[in-house]
């Protein structure tokens, strides 16, 4: 089928609907990488992957202090890349971390990682988008339930489902502290939402998303099909989760802060085209289209 082909229309009927997935969850196997086949089988049954220490503490610790250092030039700072929660000034994501030669540039590139990228996604990969999300204690706000790709799709212009993200705890995330919550299985639906999108609409959904949203019928529906779960852990610890699997996460109204790394991938093959959605593409720091192969460290 054309890659010009639109196989997940979305924004567009009057009502939502619950769609079939057209494409592979997997597409190598465990002789083209390094996760062994019981964890490729739970990754394409659940449409994620938990893992209690993916980076040891000593690595952590450095990437600690580059976040830190991150925290105190967003706060006055005027870029672009900077994302401010929606009720304040307050830092809510840095957009694009993956620039540069930097700590957080290296672990996107580095080849523990990456090799899991290519062998989920069957060949050489690039970095579609790059964050840090901050969520201080008593003021980080929630990132509402929504699949990825439903907006990569309409707003970026991603064809298939051939993309994951890789969420790494750079702070303890807690049953109480607003962790990443996932409906497993969810990734085998696809949900197609309403609503008219507006232009530059990234400016005011990335700090509050409200076109992209499933409806609550749908998210009823997959909770019963495959129930909830929030993968937690120490500093270190890490998620790995399909493009179209729904996630979010509640406010944190404890003391402690849940900060994260989001790093995502996408397959070479699945480069960006033209936006579904008939708008302009959104901003290169939201979502890359150059896709040349990235050569893991």
């Amino acid at each position: 089928m054309d890659m010009m082909t639109d196989l997940y229309p979305s924004r567009v009927a009057p009502r939502p609907e619950l769609r079939a997935r057209h494409d592979p969850v997997v597409y190598g196997t465990a002789e083209t990488g390094p996760l062994p086949s019981a964890s490729l089988s739970r990754y394409e049954r659940n449409g994620y992957l938990a893992f209690d220490q993916l980076l040891p503490e000593s690595e952590v610790r450095d990437l600690r202090a580059e976040l830190d250092r991150l925290w105190a030039w967003a706060g006055d700072a005027k870029d672009e890349t900077i994302i401010r929660e929606p009720s304040s000034q307050e830092v809510r994501s840095v957009f694009a971390i993956h620039r540069g030669d930097g700590l957080f540039a290296r672990l996107a590139a580095d080849r523990r990682i990456v090799g899991m990228a290519e062998q989920i996604l069957g060949g050489p990969v690039y970095i579609h988008q790059s964050r840090v999300n901050f969520k201080k204690g008593f003021t980080g706000k929630e990132f509402y339930w929504h699949s990825d790709f439903e907006t990569w799709h309409v707003e970026d212009g991603m064809p298939r489902m051939r993309a994951f993200s890789l969420s790494i705890a750079l702070t303890d995330n807690l049953p109480h502290n607003g962790p990443l919550m996932v409906i497993p299985g969810s990734h085998r639906r696809y949900v197609a939402c309403v609503g008219t999108t507006p232009e530059d609409h990234y400016k005011a959904s990335l700090r509050r998303q409200e076109y992209g949203v499933p409806d609550e019928e749908s998210l009823v529906g997959l909770v019963a099909e495959g129930g909830l779960a929030a993968p937690t852990g120490k500093a270190g610890a890490a998620v790995l989760f399909d493009c179209n699997t729904m996630h979010g996460s509640n406010s944190n109204i404890t003391p402690l802060p849940r900060s994260n790394i989001f790093i995502v991938y996408n397959s070479v093959e699945n480069a960006l085209v033209a936006p579904f959605g008939g708008h302009k593409p959104r901003p290169e720091f939201v979502a890359t289209r150059n896709a040349t192969p990235l050569t893991a460290a």
